[in-house]
């Protein structure tokens, strides 16, 4: 790139520039691949004794798509046969003709939306992964990320296994073909007592459909029932879209079990491991579930405003109007002006129909940046001293753009605000988030965040500010509450393939050395 095509993303005003950019390479900057946004994990469905099964599958994973945007996949079975079908892109760009459906026969089925937390974008890696195994068909479906995969993986290679894919999710599959247990329900917990991490599965027999859930309860899973037919998914609003009822919370680390003998279907719990502290995911509440979803019995949109509020009541500025965002900033923006009493407002108009692989042919339109997704409401910012509330900041880079969009759009002051504490740590638990050198807060205080973003004050609401807007009176600090690591680097699990390949780093070192 020219020097005189590079684009200066630092607000105008002289005093307002980036410290910094942290080692980002230009296309960084520009936005060409990345959102500076936390990647969505994945979505997981299934439903077992309905003639429609695949149909409903399709829908459940439709109302989970913003668990994944790049890849989705169904797998039923009829009786006799499994029919899969993976596909790279959205659900309706793949599972909205009946001819699709019509080759998923039978009344059993299970779905995944998938963003690649682990293993590359191709269709190898696509899930549900499928395989006849000892005693019948099992496919299985996996929403989070395994800390010891690849310690898994390199011994079962050792011991002759072949992988098909590079996603962790096929180490649960060749643990379950390889355990010596004589029923399929006992090879399949054999399997999870070896994986460590964060998981919620749905997995289908030739006669069962199964859920697991990791004994913190890192990830979400949920049972209800429509017309007779037991229904899993990792969101309540997937029930919703086919009109099924929510019937409760599958534990943390209990394995559902439904199973369809001789025309009738029964659904049974069994708690395979000694219970721990649970630990819930905060980003599912944060940014990753959908606002009408309910997780852990708690209302995802209250929360959030709840967040607006706490963070109105930490760091209160003077200010004309409240603006989001959008569109993952507009609950805690509400909370936030309802509380101070400062206006809301939509300054910033969101374009919906800007997908995640806009073409962009040139290098002026890449100038454009975040005007191809974003643009400014001149007639509410101009002239105003405005409050930029957001649920979080990664890298910094969208932040700098939407706040350099609010100058030239004529704003007196920005002061933002931020729904969640600092992330100041990368998560392992099926969160894609960048490495650390590459996290705003891990590299500057809150005086050098604000001066690389270029706005008139800064806050984050604080860990125990959030704590409170979750229901709790402050942060555990023997036995946390919730999954919070990106905030305080308190990892809920043993980081086992991290460990290791530092491990491997020093001995390498070590021998240069000698």
């Amino acid at each position: 790139m020219s020097d005189q095509m590079q684009l200066d993303l630092s607000p105008s005003l002289p005093d307002r520039k980036p410290a910094g950019d942290l080692s980002l390479s230009d296309n960084e900057l520009l936005g060409e691949f990345h959102d500076d946004k936390l990647r969505e994990e994945c979505g997981v469905f299934g439903l077992l004794g309905h003639s429609d099964a695949a149909a409903l599958t399709a829908l459940g994973l439709h109302a989970l798509q913003h668990r994944g945007q790049e890849a989705a996949g169904i797998v039923a079975y009829d009786g006799e046969h499994f029919h899969s079908e993976r596909r790279l892109g959205l659900v309706g760009d793949h599972f909205s003709s009946a001819k699709v459906i019509d080759r998923l026969k039978g009344e059993m089925a299970i779905g995944h939306v998938r963003y690649s937390t682990t293993g590359e974008t191709i269709l190898r890696n696509v899930q549900p992964l499928f395989a006849d195994l000892w005693g019948g068909g099992f496919a299985v479906a996996h929403n989070g990320n395994l800390t010891n995969a690849i310690t898994l993986r390199n011994e079962l290679v050792r011991d002759g296994a072949i992988f098909q894919s590079t996603s962790d999710t096929e180490t649960i599959l060749q643990l379950v073909a390889r355990s010596r247990k004589p029923r399929v329900m006992e090879r399949f917990v054999d399997a999870l007592g070896q994986i460590q991490g964060a998981y919620a599965l749905v997995a289908l027999t030739n006669k069962k459909l199964i859920g697991a859930r990791d004994p913190l309860g890192i990830r979400p899973l949920v049972l209800g029932q429509f017309q007779g037919a037991p229904v899993l998914a990792s969101e309540t609003v997937a029930f919703d879209i086919i009109g099924a009822e929510f019937v409760r919370e599958v534990d943390p680390g209990e394995v559902v079990i439904c199973t369809r003998e001789d025309g009738k279907i029964k659904v049974e719990s069994m708690h395979p491991f000694p219970p721990q502290n649970v630990r819930p995911c905060v980003f599912e509440y944060i940014y990753f579930a959908r606002p009408d979803s309910v997780v852990g019995g708690k209302s995802v949109y209250n929360v959030r405003k709840r967040l607006g509020q706490e963070l109105a009541r930490e760091s209160a500025v003077e200010a004309d109007v409240v603006i989001p965002v959008p569109d993952s900033g507009v609950p805690a923006a509400i909370g936030y002006a309802a509380e101070s009493g400062i206006p809301f407002e939509l300054g910033i108009i969101r374009n919906h129909y800007v997908g995640r692989t806009f073409i962009e042919p040139t290098q002026h339109i890449r100038q454009l940046g975040v005007k191809l997704k974003h643009n400014a409401n001149r007639a509410i910012v101009n002239g105003k001293r405005i409050v930029l509330v957001d649920d979080s900041v990664v890298r910094g880079t969208t932040s700098i753009k939407i706040v350099k969009m609010m100058y030239e759009a004529g704003a007196k002051e920005v002061h933002m605000r931020i729904a969640s504490p600092p992330i100041t740590h990368p998560d392992f638990y099926g969160i894609d988030t960048p490495e650390r050198d590459q996290l705003l807060a891990s590299n500057y205080d809150l005086e050098g965040m604000r001066a690389y973003i270029g706005v008139d004050s800064l806050a984050f609401i604080s860990v125990d500010g959030l704590y409170r807007a979750m229901g709790f009176t402050h942060r555990d600090q023997e036995h946390p509450q919730l999954t919070d690591h990106c905030f305080t680097g308190d990892y809920p699990t043993p980081l086992i393939d991290l460990d290791g390949e530092q491990r491997t780093r020093q001995l390498s070192l070590l021998a240069e050395i000698a």
